[in-house]
């Protein structure tokens, strides 16, 4: 593969949420990640009749925030196996505390809190593969005063 062939493909990359690209050509490989992890937050549709993110009940949607996936990987509630939980149901988190580690392609990715509030509940099983965007918590927010 040619170095303007690089250039080309990092060039079309540049603008896009692609976290990772293989290509193989003739004999060569070339392997493509981007370093842009966020933890997104999705907030309740406001707009009449949209249809919600996750399915819950009408009081819950209306009021918890979900935390997702930023990537795909591997959920880990703690940061080894002999480790107590970054956190468990009940909760009291703060903006930017470490929720879970999602593993990817034996890269440890903290994912934190983008709000404080309550852990109400954990959606996914240690260990549990997840896939990008799948909902993670569900955090109710703390009364701003």
């Amino acid at each position: 593969m040619e170095l303007e062939d690089i250039k080309a493909l990092l060039e079309l990359l540049k603008d896009t949420d692609v976290t990772e690209i293989q290509v193989e050509k003739e004999g060569s490989k070339v392997k493509i990640r981007r370093g842009r992890f966020y933890t997104s937050v999705e907030f309740p549709a406001e707009a009449p009749g949209a249809p919600p993110q996750i399915k819950h009940e009408e009081a819950e949607k209306d009021r918890l925030i979900t935390i997702t996936a930023p990537l795909v990987g591997t959920f880990y509630r703690a940061p080894t196996p002999e480790a107590p939980s970054f956190v468990e149901i009940g909760s009291f988190v703060k903006k930017g505390q470490v929720l879970c580690i999602v593993e990817a392609m034996k890269l440890m990715n903290e994912i934190e809190s983008e709000i404080e509030g309550q852990v109400v509940k954990v959606l996914v099983e240690n260990g549990q593969p997840v896939e990008y965007g799948e909902p993670l918590f569900l955090i109710e927010p703390a009364v701003q005063q």
